[in-house]
Order: structure tokens, then sequence, then C-alpha cells
């Protein structure tokens, strides 16, 4: 069966959820549902649904995490107002049937079921500030998951371009006797970055990837850098995408070797892993924040498989 490769793009400041071919042609809007600020999105091809989280007035506590079929139809409340502050990006584990976010303001990494059952905070790093948390080195961004290994990435973006930026790494599950905010197994991967956002990896090279928004040189990037770090050994990342407009978004698509990254000034892009082959496929689109990369079966209607 043959499969098109689609981008899934979030608009902030329309409450939209696109699709597009990879150069940008074909591009529909599927959901339009307010300013709600979508940040976060991922498919399950499968099943043939999108997930994408809500941000919501960052100093209420009415995030919300949605799902809806391929086509944008049967749109549903996943998890609801009050479950989540300020979800972000969002990580799709097929495998275990869960859904992983960084919660911002909540200052904590989360999951759910798919359904948005078992809800369960898995890092808490506020440190006992009251939530919505304002500091914003206990922010927690980005999230990605290497389901091989039973860890989640994460990043810790600081104030804007503070230089205090940091990627974190923990087990996926709670170590025995440990709570959300004792775990004793959390890693330091990399710290002084102007302000990290989404993470993707490329688990087959141990390389993690992320967007930077923070001011040039080191900001508004796309960088790469080993998983496996010891400490004290620990190279600078190399920036691969710069010139980015208040960068956001990256999805990785390793079979053909190619990342897409999404900005705040309205643009999506196209490049190779090592930055080579930079294409705008996309612009002016509003204000981008999240993207996902899928292949969808060419008779795949948004039909949900179970």
């Amino acid at each position: 069966m043959s499969a098109n490769g689609r981008l899934f793009v979030l608009d902030l400041s329309a409450g939209r959820v696109m699709s597009a071919n990879t150069d940008g042609t074909d591009l529909k809007t599927l959901v339009s549902e307010g300013r709600h600020l979508p940040d976060g999105v991922v498919v399950d091809v499968e099943a043939g649904h999108i997930y994408w989280t809500n941000m919501g007035n960052p100093s209420h506590n009415d995030g919300t995490i949605m799902r809806a079929d391929l086509d944008g139809g049967n749109v549903k409340t996943i998890v609801p107002e009050g479950g989540t502050f300020t979800p972000k990006q969002l990580q799709f584990d097929g495998k275990n049937g869960k859904l992983y976010w960084c919660d911002r303001e909540g200052m904590r990494v989360m999951r759910a079921s798919l359904d948005g059952s078992n809800l369960e905070t898995l890092v808490d790093t506020s440190k006992g500030d009251s939530r919505p948390g304002t500091d914003a080195t206990r922010w927690c961004v980005g999230i990605a998951l290497d389901t091989q290994r039973g860890h989640i990435y994460w990043t810790q973006k600081g104030p804007d371009n503070a230089g205090k930026g940091q990627i974190f790494r923990a087990g996926m599950d709670m170590p025995k006797g440990q709570t959300p905010s004792t775990r004793k197994d959390i890693e330091l991967l990399y710290d002084a970055l102007p302000e990290p956002i989404d993470l993707d990896l490329d688990l087959n090279n141990r390389i993690m990837y992320w967007t930077d928004r923070g001011d040039p040189p080191r900001g508004n990037t796309v960088n790469r850098a080993p998983m496996d770090v010891k400490r004290g050994v620990r190279k600078t990342p190399e920036v691969v995408f710069n010139h980015l407009m208040e960068g956001i978004g990256l999805a990785l698509d390793l079979k053909n070797n190619r990342m897409f990254m999404t900005d705040l000034g309205g643009s999506v892009y196209s490049a190779s892993l090592d930055g080579s082959n930079k294409k705008n496929v996309l612009f002016a689109q509003g204000n981008l924040s999240g993207i996902a990369y899928a292949e969808i079966p060419a008779e795949a209607k948004g039909q949900n498989h179970g």
C-alpha cells in the first residue's frame, strides 16, 4: 500500500490544526477551534488519530489535550481542563498506548493513556512552588521518548534567552519508593543553553535534536548533540540550522534523512539532518508551534480502526 508523507502543523494564533504535503502543497485546515493556543501535535497513524495540546491561559489551570480523526472530524477532549496547566510538546508511545507531554507552568512531565485516563506526573520540578510557576528555569517544555531503553528526555527552557536552558533524562517509569519530586534517576545532560524548546531523537545514532528560540548565534536554531554524555566531557552542541524566527516545532523523518521545523514567524522549513538542503516550504501561516511528520496510507480517510 502506498503512503503519503504529510506534515501536521499547529497555528497558535488562530487555534488551527493544519496538514500539508512535505513540500507545502495541499495545505488544509483540519480543525479550527479558536484561541486555545495549540502547541504540541502527534499522529497515531494506525488508529487514524491526531492528538494535540492546548496551552490555554498560562495563568489558569485550563490546558487540554484533544483528539481528532486524520481528516479533522470527531474532535474530542482527552484531558479536560484542570488536568494539566500548560501542556506543551506532546509525544505518542504506540507500544504502550500512552501520551507524554511537558506541562510548562505546571512544572511537570506528565503522561496518560490514550483516552486520557491514568493521568500521572512523572517529574515535578516545582521544588514546592505553587502552580502556575513563575520561575522559568523550572518550566518543562520539550519532550522526547526512547521507548527502547525506557527513557524520557525533556527541556527546561529558562527565562528568555538567559543561557539557563537545560536538557534532562530520566526513566519512563517511577523508581520504586520515589516520587515525581524526589526521584533520583534524573540526569542533567546539557545546560547553559539559550532557550531550548522542542526535542526529537535519532535513536539509531543516539543523537538528540532540538529547537532553540533564544537570540543568535546559538539561538533561533536547530541543534544536535549526543544523547549519551559523561559528566565533564560534554561537547558544545552543533548548530545545524539557523535564522529561525523564534523556532518552536521539530519533527525528524529519519527514513528520509530530513527534518521539519516551525517558527512563530509563520514558516515551515525542511532540511537534511546535517542542515543542508534547506527549504522554506510554508510561510506567513500565523504563529506556528508544534509539527509532526507521518506517513499516511493512501486509503486512510480518518476512520477509527479501534
